[in-house]
């Protein structure tokens, strides 16, 4: 009888536990998970403090990003109009900034998008550019 129906390439064991007197044997997996505290601060007499002054330090790619938020009020601030992130989105694929994949695809293969008008274009380009992500 196998009581894991979906792990069977997973060896296991039978262990023999004791319960009022009586065996009673458990089927249980045989690899062995460990969780290990491998410090507590307050208890322990050495350890070593390191300070790291935030300035010092480069931007990472991920603080280097403006969100589309950020490049929408931009615009808008800068140039009193509206982009949307379909526009931001095309514009950034045209200078390869590579995006994760969009879960909201169109049902047909064939479905056109508009296009972006090139004077959103230049806009969203000086976006990127004050962000410098180009």
């Amino acid at each position: 009888m196998n009581l894991f129906p979906n792990t069977s390439k997973i060896q296991h064991r039978t262990i023999p536990k004791y319960c009022m007197g009586r065996v009673i044997h458990t089927v249980v997996p045989s690899h062995v998970e460990t969780v290990a505290l491998l410090s507590k601060l307050s208890e322990t007499k050495h350890h070593i403090e390191v300070k790291v002054d935030m300035d010092e330090l480069d931007l990472t790619s991920a603080e280097a990003k403006a969100t589309y938020k950020e490049i929408q009020d931009w615009v808008q601030e800068k140039y009193g109009f509206h982009v949307t992130n379909l526009n931001i989105a095309q514009v950034k694929q045209k200078h390869g900034i590579i995006e994760r994949e969009n879960y909201n695809k169109p049902k047909s293969p064939d479905s056109k998008q508009p296009g972006c008008p090139e004077e959103k274009v230049k806009v969203i380009e000086d976006a990127l550019r004050h962000f410098q992500m180009i």
